[in-house]
């Protein structure tokens, strides 16, 4: 696969296929005993490691990534970085007020001590604001410099297509993996309008990573502690179509997880791959899945295993 840059949309927006999904810098509300300083130096390592892509937002402890973020970059030329943040929290609710997002966008730049942000989603959908009025306000903003791609995230196909009347998104991130692969419908419109997406849980909390073989807890206040993915009977069909993915993986001298970030990189719906991480090594472990390339066999093999999670 190799350092091959991935355009955004139709923008003049490039990234490497593989980005870092930043929940975990400084995401204190999501996951427990998560340190500042491990958070930079996983954003570090990650620019290091050849990943320039670098996907935020304010919800990721309520503005605290991008403050962690902001400092991470610092000793690095900005022009190489390509920085993605999403923002519609406004207290317990979602807001898509164009005055609102305005504001939003104006509180990450100075967060993450930049002048513009290479990509800005809105993070949800509210129950009140147009769609097509919400992204108008973020059209303005790129039109003054301080955004250069338009994205949405968590959208229904109709809100999308609300939200692009004027032709304005150019990305769109929304859940799938190979475990949950319920979004196909809205990837192909993507495809159709050359509007980009990037699924967010890609490696599905760990389960496609390899690393589990068995029952699991979690501490309270983890995320993946309700999440039904690692309940009984499922739990016990995911680790099996994980553990055939290892013969392949093992012909690639590569990780299971690797294999499978490969498999995203190589799917024509997808545009990039944002895999998150807990620690520096899981960014370089992450990053060496530029370098896996699939035959055509193999990754329909992949397909094929997941077959029933469509």
């Amino acid at each position: 696969m190799g350092r091959t840059l991935v355009k955004i949309g139709q923008t003049d927006v490039e990234t490497t296929a593989l980005g870092l999904g930043a929940n975990a810098v400084g995401g204190r509300n999501l996951f427990p005993n998560l340190k500042d300083e491990t958070g930079i130096e996983i954003v570090q390592t990650a620019l290091r490691s050849g990943i320039n892509l670098i996907d935020t937002a304010y919800a990721y402890g309520l503005g605290h990534s991008e403050e962690l973020i902001g400092q991470a970059i610092q000793n690095f030329d900005r022009h190489e970085i390509t920085i993605a943040s999403k923002g519609a929290h406004d207290g317990d609710q979602f807001n898509n007020d164009p005055q609102f997002l305005t504001t939003q966008v104006e509180n990450s730049l100075r967060r993450l001590k930049t002048d513009y942000l290479d990509i800005y989603y809105i993070h949800f959908p509210d129950e009140k604001t147009p769609k097509a009025e919400a992204v108008g306000a973020l059209q303005r903003l790129k039109e003054q410099g301080k955004i250069r791609a338009i994205g949405v995230s968590n959208f229904s196909l109709d809100q999308i297509k609300e939200a692009n009347a004027d032709g304005y998104v150019d990305i769109v991130e929304d859940q799938f993996s190979l475990l949950h692969q319920d979004n196909l419908a809205k990837m192909t419109y993507l495809k159709d309008h050359q509007i980009s997406f990037v699924p967010y849980f890609p490696l599905a909390s760990g389960l496609l990573t390899g690393k589990y073989d068995g029952p699991v807890s979690f501490a309270d206040g983890d995320i993946r502690a309700k999440n039904p993915d690692f309940q009984a009977p499922r739990y016990d069909q995911i680790l099996a179509a994980v553990k055939r993915v290892q013969p392949i993986a093992d012909l690639h001298q590569a990780t299971v997880a690797q294999t499978i970030l490969a498999w995203y990189m190589q799917n024509p719906l997808i545009s990039i791959v944002i895999p998150g991480a807990k620690q520096p090594a899981q960014v370089q472990s992450n990053a060496a899945a530029l370098d896996v390339q699939l035959n055509d066999e193999e990754y329909a093999e992949i397909d094929r295993l997941f077959a029933a999670f469509k």
